[in-house]
């Protein structure tokens, strides 16, 4: 028999508060960057509500390096003048690798909710040339069990398997269950991993773990093969599942540049103050 997956520990998301684009912007930190050494392979996770005027941008160009960024859109629309359009439930893998310039005139219409998760590279790959992925939600597979749709952005559920292109090997589940129904993923040992509650509770794990909605559960190492139960309370639930191989590669940042050591960083912050980042839009 396959193991159960536990969990660890059990956080509370903190209340949003204003983000750097000013009014009509908040944020929550629902995975803090200096807790990298145990949340490997995942260095941080905003969760971003913005409500801006009509036609008004959200922020500006700006680089990245040294990691890879994961945009997922929950509730409304993103448009870049370049860069194109992400709807409810589209995702925009980014490998920011060896340095790019993105959001270069980035535009939400309505009320928009998103996610925005840094991941880290592995070694081999830190500098890789940079690279996006546009992730369609009416492109994706989906896992459906009695009373459960899991729509699948990386990895494999079941039969159910992603084309997403990954260097670091990720499960990520934006799962929706019904009042009492019950969803059962398969976790490698190697894997880290997290489940955020958008709305209703869950009980996790072989111990029954309840965790809310505003909650975020963090999964308990394992030493072989395991599996994770998501069981939805009376009045249902959404989750998402972050899971992913752990590099076990020290991180340093600073701002938008993520490296392993400081030369590291002087180095990429060189290339963009001298204009030597390619734009994403310029990208193949």
């Amino acid at each position: 028999m396959t193991a159960s997956r536990n969990v660890a520990r059990v956080d509370t998301v903190p209340l949003p508060t204003p983000g750097f684009i000013g009014e009509g912007h908040t944020a929550a930190m629902v995975v803090d960057p200096k807790d990298f050494a145990r949340n490997d392979p995942f260095i941080a996770l905003m969760d971003d509500h913005i409500d801006l005027a009509e036609g008004r941008t959200a922020g500006g160009a700006h680089p990245h390096a040294g990691f890879e960024t994961v945009t997922l859109v929950l509730e409304g629309e993103v448009r870049d003048r370049d860069e194109g359009t992400l709807h409810t439930g589209d995702a925009l893998w980014m490998t920011a690798g060896s340095g790019v310039i993105h959001n270069e005139e980035v535009v939400p219409h309505g009320y928009t909710r998103i996610l925005q998760l840094w991941l880290t590279l592995p070694h081999e790959h830190r500098w890789a040339a940079p690279r996006f992925e546009h992730v369609v939600a009416a492109n994706l597979p989906v896992r459906r069990e009695p009373g459960v749709e899991a729509r699948v952005y990386s990895g494999t559920s079941g039969s159910a398997t992603a084309p997403t292109h990954n260097y670091v090997p990720v499960i990520l589940l934006d799962v929706k269950l019904d009042a009492g129904a019950a969803f059962t993923q398969e976790l490698p040992a190697s894997y880290n991993g997290l489940v955020y509650v958008l709305s209703g509770e869950v009980e996790l794990g072989p111990e029954h773990t309840r965790v809310a909605s505003g909650q975020v559960a963090w999964l308990a190492n394992a030493t072989e093969l395991s599996q994770l139960r998501i069981a939805a309370g009376d009045a249902g639930a959404r989750v998402l599942l972050y899971a992913g191989e752990r590099t076990n590669v020290p991180i340093v940042m600073h701002g938008p540049f993520v490296g392993e050591t400081r030369d590291d960083l002087m180095r990429v912050s060189r290339q963009f103050m001298e204009g030597k980042l390619p734009r994403l839009s310029e990208l193949p």
